[in-house]
């Protein structure tokens, strides 16, 4: 491999090692970076490299930086999985224009795929923690963010009054919760909270942007494609209830309708890249501890060489975290939400040399900077929507975060 010039050769190293048990455990408590699902995926700590950036151009520009470095390693990979050589964890802006983006290389990774562990290094060998389960924050205190909730539900009312007029069809907005913590509360923490109680999502951190994902927006491996949309929500119910929210959200003509836009938003992104892009049929039921989602699967082959951040590219943002159409929805957005979302509903995971990767959607998740806490919670708005429903699909969404940060 050619090194690139004015960066110094940087050896990456990846080795088999015996299970060293959950992975969410061995991470330090700074600056911890994770994607793990089902207890399979990757962990990493120290940063061998990092960019921000910011503009119209964030993934041109992170997409050259990342080839660069790429190029200016030595590669010793012995294990051969997706995720084992060099990987980089990144967190985009929902909106590139108006915040930045990170994108970290990790010195050490942890990693386990099909029952097989390993460890990467990147420079020198490294010493991985022992394994840890960090105690909760002792006090939580719950304040508004930008809108109140009487504020926010008049947000979704011009909202819906401007679906009416003609202006555009859907529109998704979202508010924040701010949280004060004692003591600061250990990401860590957090993370293994999530892990715990909703395994079948992707839980996520970086710098900073601790969450659990239930939305793929896409996967690579080698010419394979894939897509996880969710649009429509209900809450989860007790035993004798749940089955009869669940044919409510099903019989929905709101909810179906805000999933037509949200898998048409991205079957037509994905379909100048891929053949063999298949009919995905009606949305199925995705059932999580405290809400369920109406679910489709997008996936298709590549047609010619393109890499995951290309794809994330051409997706984000998608109708079901920003509307139809897209350029209406991004500009009224923060018109009506009052505030910058920052990382939150902008695409998060990793991507290796090799142009295969991960990235969900940062949602049901929050932003943690020492004792202050921003959580986030964003709804589909569309014709018949209802404010206080919608207010109370984002207090349902809230949950995932509040109760891990509770430790309940």
């Amino acid at each position: 491999m050619s090194l690139a010039l004015g960066l110094p050769p940087t050896t990456v190293r990846s080795v088999p090692v015996e299970d060293l048990g959950e992975l969410l455990t061995r991470l330090p408590d700074r600056s911890p970076l994770a994607w793990v699902r089902e207890g399979d995926g990757i962990v990493g700590w120290g940063e061998c490299a990092r960019l921000e950036v910011e503009g119209p151009d964030t993934l041109d520009r992170a997409a050259a930086w990342w080839d660069e470095q790429a190029a200016a390693m030595v590669v010793d990979d012995r294990v051969g999985l997706p995720g084992s050589g060099p990987v980089c964890f990144g967190s985009i802006a929902f909106d590139r224009r108006t915040a930045s983006s990170v994108f970290v290389v990790p010195r050490v990774i942890l990693g386990r795929r099909d029952g097989r562990s390993w460890l990467t290094t990147l420079g020198s060998d490294r010493l991985v923690p022992a394994p840890i389960r960090p105690s909760g924050p002792e006090a939580v205190a719950y304040s508004d963010g930008a809108l109140s909730p009487a504020d926010w539900c008049a947000a979704v009312a011009t909202a819906v009054r401007r679906i009416h007029d003609g202006e555009l069809r859907k529109v998704v907005l979202a508010r924040d919760l701010l949280a004060e913590t004692t003591p600061a509360v250990d990401p860590r923490f957090l993370l293994q909270r999530l892990a715990h109680r909703y395994p079948e999502c992707w839980t996520y951190a970086v710098d900073g942007l601790v969450g659990a994902t239930p939305e793929l927006l896409v996967s690579r491996r080698g010419r394979q494609v894939t897509s996880r949309v969710l649009a429509g929500t209900v809450r989860r119910g007790r035993p004798d209830e749940d089955d009869e929210l669940i044919a409510g959200l099903v019989a929905s003509g709101k909810d179906q309708e805000e999933h037509q836009y949200a898998v048409a938003s991205v079957a037509d992104a994905l379909r100048p890249y891929l053949r063999g892009l298949a009919d995905p049929g009606p949305p199925e039921v995705l059932r999580l501890a405290t809400v369920a989602h109406l679910a489709t699967v997008v996936a298709g082959r590549l047609a010619a060489p393109t890499s995951v951040l290309q794809l994330v590219a051409a997706l984000h943002p998608t109708a079901a975290v920003c509307g139809t159409p897209t350029d209406v929805a991004l500009d009224l957005i923060p018109e009506l939400e009052a505030m910058d979302r920052h990382r939150y509903a902008g695409p998060i995971g990793w991507m290796d040399a090799d142009g295969d990767g991960d990235w969900g959607i940062a949602l049901r998740c929050a932003e943690l900077d020492g004792q202050r806490v921003r959580l986030f919670a964003g709804c589909g708005i569309v014709a018949g929507s209802d404010p206080d429903a919608e207010l109370a699909e984002s207090l349902a969404k809230f949950v995932t975060v509040r109760d891990a940060l509770e430790g309940l």
